[in-house]
């Protein structure tokens, strides 16, 4: 399968509004390190499946290549977002799978457009979509959050985000599926020692660690993470590399390989 980094930044993005921090000003002045909300695509038998769908400009994006399906995480704005202008467009129903949740994003739900809501999904029972084998695994996050495992027959992705830690069963799962390639979120520096709702960067690399897969990529970036890492410029282990936007990887056995990477659109 091909799979895309869309959006690899937090709710406040890099650059931050209002910030000076080297991370931030680097990104006011090279295009290529700024971080739009956390998202990403499959690419599958000419089919595209959306994860998440926080970028504002989510719909001129779909003008070239509709979404045959979206698969949320959550229903936290940095999320959804995108959602908002694309549900008045025409055309075939999008369908629009995620978790349960009583509350979701409430004025989506009243006005879908053309967006098929289908809430509900349960933990570790497998979907069918476009090809993929999709099962959805349970997160600790502030709202009911999903993340999926995605298997198309040749390669294996774990799509982690947002997280504190993994749920015991989620790790167990994990472990026994195998997956070749983990996406995972690492929000916060080493330095933000009481994470909440989202993984600092050494919480993450134990939960890699212990996981044992081939290679990772680390998502859902903030602003001070960073910087920590341009003040520090330490190394990460050799299979664990952080996600930007627009990288794309073709997902095998035993790994990935990066293809060519394009700005996000």
């Amino acid at each position: 399968m091909n799979f895309r980094f869309v959006g690899t930044g937090d709710s406040a993005q890099v650059p931050c509004f209002g910030c000076d921090c080297p991370a931030c000003a680097r990104a006011r002045v090279l295009t290529s390190h700024r971080r739009g909300p956390c998202c990403a695509e499959v690419r599958l038998n000419g089919r595209r499946v959306l994860l998440d769908a926080g970028r504002p400009d989510l719909a001129d994006s779909c003008e070239g290549e509709r979404p045959s399906t979206i698969l949320l995480t959550h229903y936290h704005a940095d999320h959804v977002q995108g959602l908002f202008h694309l549900r008045w467009g025409t055309g075939a129903p999008i369908p629009v799978h995620g978790p349960k949740d009583a509350h979701g994003c409430a004025d989506l739900y009243r006005h879908p457009g053309v967006l098929d809501f289908r809430p509900g999904l349960k933990p570790f029972r497998p979907l069918e979509v476009e090809g993929l084998t999709v099962t959805p695994v349970p997160l600790n996050h502030s709202k009911p959050t999903l993340g999926y495992c995605l298997d198309d027959g040749e390669g294996r992705l774990a799509y982690l985000t947002d997280t504190l830690g993994l749920p015991a069963e989620t790790e167990r799962f994990l472990r026994d599926w195998t997956p070749d390639l983990v996406v995972l979120d690492a929000t916060h520096p080493a330095a933000h020692r009481e994470p909440r709702n989202h993984n600092n960067l050494p919480l993450a690399l134990e939960i890699l660690e212990r996981l044992g897969t081939p290679q990772a990529y680390l998502t859902h970036i903030g602003h001070d993470l960073d910087a920590e890492r341009l003040a520090a410029a330490t190394s990460l282990p050799d299979r664990v590399a952080l996600a930007h936007d627009g990288l794309s990887l073709q997902v095998l056995r035993g790994g990935a390989m990066a293809c060519d990477t394009e700005t996000a659109s």
